[in-house]
C-alpha cells in the first residue's frame, strides 16, 4: 500500500499565547511535529506532508528537506488544510493518514492499529476515538442504535445531550485515497465559515460506507495541546513513560517524579539517578553510575561506573571510573579519562585529564592537557586568556601542581617535575624540575622519578 501522511501544523495557536507557532514548542528536547513524524514514520509512508501557515518558514527551516509541505492561506479549517496537501501528493498514493500536529503522544503502535483496521474493513475511512471524561474541546462521536459510527460533531456545534457522550474523535483519519480527493470539494461550508475534515464522515455514511473507529487504548495519547497547561500536562505524561522504561530497563530512579530524561538519552543497566537529575539532548551513561542528586547533564558521554554528584556536564566526555563534585562542571571539550577525580567547585573546559589524575577542589582548567597519574593541588588555575586568544597548557606525566599554582600560558610543564604552593609558571618547566615562587624560579630536582 503507497501510504501518504498528511500533519496538520498550520494553526497559530493564539492560546498559547506565544510569538512561536504551537507545533515548534518543545517538549523533552524535540518539538511537537518532531514526535509527530517520528510517530508515523515506522508505518513506512511514501510521502509525509505538512500543511503550513502561520509562520511557515520556520517550519520548512526546522525540517528542510525531510518533509513535503503544502501551504494554508487562508486557513478556512481542516478539511480545507487536506485539500492543499492534495496538490503535493503524486496520483498513485493509496490512502492518506490526515493527523494533528499538536498530539505528541500518539504512538507508532496506536497508528499500527488504526491502519490495521482500516486495512482489514476495506473500507473507505478508519478513525481513532478516545473514550474520557474531560472532552478539551474534542468533537463527540455520534453512534446509530446499532453501534455503527454515524457522524462527527465538532463541540461548537454540539446540543446539550451530545456534550454529554465522551467517546471523542481524536482527530487521526486514515482515507482511502481516491475518495477522499473525490469528496474533499463536497464538505459543506459551517457557520464559522470554514470547512471541517469530520464532515466526511458522515458523508461517507450517507454513500451507504461503514466507518470504523479505533479506540486508543491509553487515553493519555490522546491528549491535546491548547494552552501551556496543556504542554506540561503532556510533557508530564512523556516523562512517565520514558522513566518506565528506563526502570524496566534495570535503571533505578529514586523519585521518577523529580527526575528529567529527554528522549534521545541512552542510559545503561545499574545505574541510579538521584532526585533533581536533569539529562538532556544526545547523552549517554553507561553501567553501573551514580548521578545525581540535583545534577545535569547536557550532550555528554559517561562511562560505566561514574559517580557524578550535584553537577553540571555539558558537551563533555567522562571515560569508566571516573568521579566529579559535588559542585563541578565540565564545559565544553572537557574529556576526563579513565579514573579521573575532580574534586568539588572545580571547572573544566576544552582540556583532556589523562587517566588517573586528581583534580582538587577549587580549580580552573581551560584548554589543558595533562598525562597520567597528575596532581592538580587545590586553587590551581590555568591563565588561558590573554584578552585575545585562548592559549594551551600542557602537563607531563606524574607532575605534581602545587595549592594555588598559576599557570600562564601558553606553558609546559614537563614529566616528573613538581610547582610549589602559590607558585605562579610563566617559563615552560622542563621534566624532573621544581618551579616555585612569584613569578616562578626553575631548578632541576634532586628526587627520583615517581
Amino acid at each position: 500500500m503507497k501510504l501518504a501522511v498528511v500533519v496538520m501544523a498550520a494553526g497559530q495557536g493564539t492560546r498559547m499565547k506565544s510569538t512561536l507557532p504551537k507545533v515548534l514548542h518543545p517538549i523533552l528536547g524535540k518539538i511537537l511535529l518532531r514526535h509527530v513524524v517520528d510517530a508515523v514514520k515506522p508505518l513506512a509512508p511514501r510521502h509525509i506532508v505538512a500543511v503550513v501557515g502561520h509562520q511557515a518558514e520556520r517550519i520548512q527551516a526546522t525540517f528542510g528537506d525531510e518533509i513535503l509541505y503544502a501551504h494554508q492561506t487562508p486557513q478556512l479549517g481542516t478539511g480545507h488544510a487536506v485539500q492543499q496537501a492534495q496538490a503535493v501528493l503524486p496520483d498513485d498514493v493509496d490512502a492518506v493518514l490526515v493527523v494533528p500536529g499538536d498530539l505528541p503522544l500518539l504512538t507508532s503502535d496506536t497508528f499500527q492499529q488504526l491502519l490495521t483496521i482500516y486495512q482489514d474493513s476495506a473500507g473507505v475511512l478508519a478513525l481513532l476515538t478516545v473514550a474520557r471524561d474531560d472532552p478539551q474541546g474534542f468533537g463527540r462521536i455520534i453512534r446509530h442504535q446499532s453501534g455503527t459510527v454515524a457522524a462527527i460533531v465538532e463541540e461548537a456545534d454540539c446540543t446539550v445531550d451530545q456534550k454529554s457522550i465522551r467517546e471523542l474523535n481524536v482527530g487521526a483519519y486514515l482515507f482511502q485515497a481516491d475518495w477522499l480527493w473525490t469528496n474533499l470539494p463536497h464538505i459543506p461550508l459551517s457557520p464559522k465559515g470554514e470547512y471541517y475534515v469530520t464532515d466526511l464522515v458522515s458523508l461517507a455514511v450517507s454513500q451507504g460506507h461503514s466507518v470504523q473507529a479505533q479506540p486508543v487504548t491509553n487515553p493519555e495519547e490522546a491528549l491535546g495541546i491548547n494552552t501551556r497547561v496543556h504542554l506540561a500536562q503532556v510533557e508530564a505524561a512523556m516523562q512517565q513513560r520514558i522513566n518506565r522504561r528506563w526502570m524496566e530497563a534495570g535503571v533505578t530512579i529514586i523519585n521518577p517524579a523529580s527526575t528529567y530524561i529527554e528522549l534521545d538519552v541512552t542510559i545503561g543497566p545499574d545505574t541510579t539517578l538521584y532526585p533533581n537529575t536533569y539529562l538532556q539532548g544526545q547523552t549517554y551513561i553507561g553501567q553501573s553510575c551514580v548521578i545525581g542528586p540535583n545534577s545535569l547533564v547536557q550532550n555528554s558521554t559517561i562511562g560505566d561506573n561514574c559517580l557524578l554528584r550535584f553537577s553540571v556536564v555539558e558537551e563533555a566526555t567522562m571515560e569508566n571510573n571516573v568521579d566529579i563534585g559535588p559542585f563541578a562542571h565540565l564545559r565544553k571539550g572537557a574529556h576526563l579519562a579513565e579514573g579521573v577525580h575532580m574534586g568539588n567547585f572545580g571547572e573544566v573546559k576544552n582540556s583532556y585529564l589523562g587517566p588517573g589524575t586528581k583534580m582538587g577542589h577549587f580549580s580552573y582548567l581551560g584548554d589543558i592537557t595533562t598525562g597520567t597519574n597528575v596532581n592538580i593541588g587545590a586553587g590551581t588555575i590555568t591563565c588561558n586568556y590573554d584578552g585575545v586568544n585562548k592559549n594551551p597548557t600542557t602537563v607531563g606525566d606524574d607532575a605534581f601542581i602545587g595549592s594555588d599554582t598559576m599557570l600562564v600560558a601558553p606553558v609546559n610543564i614537563g614529566k616528573n617535575s613538581k610547582t610549589g604552593a602559590g607558585s605562579v609558571v610563566t617559563k615552560d618547566v622542563p621534566d624532573d624540575s621544581l618551579a616555585y615562587g612569584v613569578p616562578a624560579r626553575i631548578k632541576k630536582s634532586n628526587n627520583p622519578p615517581r
